[in-house]
This record gives structure tokens, sequence and C-alpha cells, in this order.
């Protein structure tokens, strides 16, 4: 097994790996939450959300110099969920496992939208998620995921449209119950 080196692991500074590790509790609920809507399953999400951790704590000292360290979060966090869907891994789920109880309230309407996120595409999911659950730019989201603007556009464009034509009918049919 690989050893990963970091600044911190051995005589680094006592008070950056304090520094990370007031950031990752912080963090965590919000990268959580981030996660679970890309991928909808809790278990991948705190596995994306370690994976994201792991990669920032190797470079703490740069990742502390960022403009925006949560920003710098977030672009790995979507990468390392862009990363997962391109490996190609087969794998067997075990059992369905329960998701926490939510609130009764728009419980319908948040079990359609989940369901019309889940058939979009990795890098559209993506992008719609960054656009307007992280409430980012256009410009911003092109930087988050390495792709032109332009492309951002078009890809939200037609999520959006996809979106709109799956919750068309669940919509219709939670306002007729």
């Amino acid at each position: 097994m690989r050893k990963l080196k970091s600044p911190l692991a051995h005589g680094g500074s006592a008070d950056a790996r304090e520094q990370f590790r007031e950031y990752a509790v912080g963090a965590q609920p919000h990268l959580r939450r981030s996660a679970y809507l890309l991928c909808g399953d809790w278990h991948t999400a705190e596995d994306l959300v370690q994976t994201t951790f792991g990669r920032l704590f190797r470079s703490w000292p740069r990742v502390m110099r960022a403009d925006s360290v949560d920003a710098y979060a977030r672009t790995v966090l979507y990468r390392a969920f862009l990363d997962l869907k391109q490996k190609d891994r087969a794998t067997v789920a075990l059992d369905d496992v329960p998701e926490p109880a939510s609130p009764a309230d728009d419980a319908a309407l948040r079990l359609a939208v989940r369901s019309a996120l889940d058939t979009l595409p990795p890098r559209a999911r993506a992008v719609v998620i960054l656009r307007f659950w992280e409430d980012l730019s256009v410009d911003q989201t092109a930087e988050a995921l390495g792709v032109s603007p332009g492309t951002v556009k078009s890809q939200t464009s037609r999520a959006i449209a996809i979106l709109r034509q799956r919750l068309g009918a669940a919509v219709s049919e939670l306002i007729r119950d």
C-alpha cells in the first residue's frame, strides 16, 4: 500500500493540523449534503467527503493560501465525484439502507427532484448542483469543473430541459393529490 506524503503528517505544524481539523469539522455537513446531491447515496457521499478531506490534507499549506478554502474544497469534491464516475467499477449493492428520515413537508417533491437528478449524466448533474445548490456563477462553475463557460451554459440548458420534462409529470401528480 502506498503511503501518502503530507507536510502535516510528520513534523508538520501542530497549528496547521489544528486549522485543518477545525476546517474539516465545520465544512463536513455542507460538503456531505453536496456530495449526496451528486451521487444520491449517503454512504458514497461520505466516501467522497473523506476523499476530499484526504486530498485537502495532503496539500493543506497550499490550500490555506487559496483565495477561498471553501471554493478549493468544493472543486476537489466535484472532481472526486467525476473521477468516481469515470472509473468503470462493478459494484454490488448489499442491501438498500434506509436514508435518514426527513420532515414530512414537501417530501414527495424532494423525492421527485432527487429522482430527476438521478437521471442526469454525472457532469450535467455536477453543473446543475454547482449552479443552483452551491449558487455559483457560470464562470465559477466552469473553473470548478475545469471546462469552458460555454460548456457550462450548454450543459445547464440541456439538464434543465431534462429536469423540466421529468418533473412536469411528477409535479402535476403532486398537485392533483
